[in-house]
């Protein structure tokens, strides 16, 4: 039997998406409100659930790195987003990529299908009564977002991001590109790389920081989360800030030469037939016509054809560690989670990893259940730990990363030892503590039915 209290969730992004599942897999009924297609925001342009508008990758599957064990901790709680993103895998050497239009799709349809989740396609401008999960996402609406000022206080919400171009693969030059993964990980060969000697690094640098870029309004311009700057902000840093960053040439040979490139521009699949390529890195809010023109120089890609060129948008975020309990609760409204990228959580499995903690929190609640609050040292219970922890300051948005775990005792020397010493750890935290607690053994009983 369903149980008798229903739960509003505001937002049908990935945080959103995971949170209805998960409440409706224990049998809680939902309502999942989504604004789209009715009104859609700067990046999205179709309706569907869980729709990405920047990266179609999900990072790397490493099982010593963080953003791999996050993966193994989100398998071991059930996450249907992440089942889904293997699903609908294409390949991206030793990254988790999607087709995103398949993703997207049948998450929609595994929503619209379940007998509890009632989808509502209309704007909500004010927050709903009763238990709510707001998963509104960096992009916000307008309204939304004042309604979000209301409840949380006005001085809370300030970042923007940038978006790649993607290109058609038919149109790139591959006598000059190469296929190919770093060291050969993966399939070997599942990016397609676009070389850079010297004198090319330096004309294309020259070009990109001298580019007009669109005007970025002044609520725009204060916070702006690093890992997300656009690349001609990182140019701007210094002459050989990309060749040590998004153009690295590590672990890559031309077969041309023989040789590493002076720098290398990657292009990653976007589906999977290839047809369509995404400029890795290159989030950009330079113009159209400068995007054209500046990338355009890049060998390999001076006849690509853009199929989407870079957009800049605005986000929207709370300070979570002053609002928010370690089970995703507004500490002044604990009816009220907060869940995804407007938390703070940045990444696509971190933030749809958030929507489902914030679910079984909810469910927790209902049934009396202890809170479920993961080991900080767990890739998960370590992020949650730094977004909800009031010492915290200066906050920006934060993906996982083994800097957010306690340190090893004793110490572990050399990094590849160290991070697979802390995956190891995680892995035995979250295995002792999910096994101890009885909602987790409930719904991983449901799960497997």
């Amino acid at each position: 039997m369903p149980l008798p209290e229903r739960v509003t969730v505001v937002g049908g992004g990935l945080a959103g998406t995971e949170a209805a599942w998960q409440l409706a897999r224990h049998g809680v009924p939902v309502l999942l409100y989504e604004m789209r297609p009715g009104a859609c925001s700067p990046a999205h342009s179709t309706g569907d659930l869980a729709e990405l508008v920047c990266s179609n990758s999900f990072k790397g599957t490493d099982p010593s790195s963080a953003t791999g064990t996050l993966k193994n901790e989100l398998t071991a709680l059930c996450s249907v987003v992440l089942e889904v993103a293997r699903r609908t895998a294409v390949p991206a050497g030793a990254a988790l990529a999607v087709n995103r239009e398949a993703f997207s799709a049948t998450l929609t349809k595994l929503l619209e299908a379940h007998p509890l989740i009632e989808i509502i396609r209309e704007e909500v401008t004010r927050l709903p009564e009763g238990r709510v999960i707001i998963a509104t996402g960096p992009l916000t609406s307008p309204a939304m977002e004042e309604a979000l000022s209301d409840l949380v206080g006005p001085d809370r919400l300030a970042f923007y991001d940038a978006v790649a171009p993607i290109v058609d693969a038919a149109t790139t030059d591959r006598s000059i590109t190469f296929a190919a993964s770093r060291y050969g990980k993966g399939g070997g060969a599942d990016y397609l790389n676009c070389p850079l000697d010297p004198n090319q690094y330096a004309a294309f640098v020259a070009e990109l920081v001298d580019a007009r870029t669109v005007r970025v309004h002044d609520f725009e311009g204060a916070d702006l989360f690093q890992a997300c700057q656009p690349i001609e902000e990182v140019a701007r840093s210094g002459l050989n800030a990309l060749r040590y960053g998004a153009l690295k040439p590590v672990g890559l040979i031309d077969p041309r030469t023989g040789k590493r490139p002076w720098a290398v521009v990657q292009l990653r699949p976007e589906n999977a037939e290839g047809t369509a390529y995404n400029l890795v890195g290159f989030q950009t809010n330079l113009t159209f016509g400068e995007q054209r023109r500046v990338f355009g120089m890049i060998p390999g890609l001076t006849a690509a054809e853009f199929l989407r060129y870079g957009v800049m948008h605005r986000n929207t975020f709370i300070e979570a560690p002053v609002l928010l309990d370690r089970t995703l609760a507004l500490r002044h409204a604990p009816k009220v989670r907060m869940a995804g990228q407007v938390t703070g959580t940045e990444g696509y499995l971190e933030a749809a990893a958030s929507g489902l903690l914030a679910a079984l929190n909810t469910v927790a609640d209902l049934t009396g259940a202890p809170p479920v609050v993961l080991p900080p040292a767990t890739a998960l219970g370590a992020l949650i730990a730094y977004a909800t922890d009031s010492a915290t300051t200066g906050y920006q948005p934060m993906h996982v990363n083994w800097g957010l775990v306690p340190p090893l005792v004793p110490s572990v020397r050399g990094k590849r030892n160290r991070y697979a010493a802390y995956a190891e750890r995680a892995a035995l935290n979250l295995a002792a503590w999910t096994s101890a607690h009885p909602l987790l053994d409930e719904y991983r009983e449901g799960a497997s039915r």
